[in-house]
């Protein structure tokens, strides 16, 4: 249970992205809600995952990699000191950890092995359920 962790760091949660997440829903193209919120890992996924459906491999890694990148920034504010939980279930963490599963998906894509493994080992050190529910939801 959340909050219960005697053994390491308290669960990391973190603050909505309602502007994001509501621009996004109504179907705003990913472009210009990153415009508006260059700090958002959540838009930034999105636009990664646009990219790599129309199969361009390269610019879906780099703006997964921004969003990773703006992830670890979102996180480090939350308290987060590089390790410990980030739960899939709390709905604001999904934009992180979806950053995270588009640049492991990326890196596959263009051979870089040893972030694949890095990123697994990531993701599953934040949520070992994280990358089944995002190929569930997929």
């Amino acid at each position: 249970m959340i909050g219960e962790n005697l053994l390491g760091p308290e669960p990391t949660l973190l603050a909505p992205e309602a502007e994001v997440a509501t621009a996004l829903a109504a179907g705003r193209d990913p472009e210009s809600v990153v415009r508006e919120h260059p700090e958002s890992p959540l838009a930034w996924v999105e636009l990664s995952d646009e990219a790599a459906a129309a199969g361009r491999e390269i610019e879906a890694y780099a703006f997964a990699r921004v969003g990773y990148h703006r992830g670890l920034d979102t996180l480090r504010k939350s308290g987060w000191r590089g390790a410990g939980p980030v739960p899939w279930s709390h709905e604001p963490n999904r934009g992180v950890l979806r950053a995270l599963y588009a640049l492991r998906r990326g890196a596959a894509a263009i051979g870089e092995t040893a972030e694949v493994e890095r990123l697994t080992e990531f993701l599953n050190g934040a949520d070992a359920t994280a990358i089944a529910e995002i190929e569930a939801a997929r």
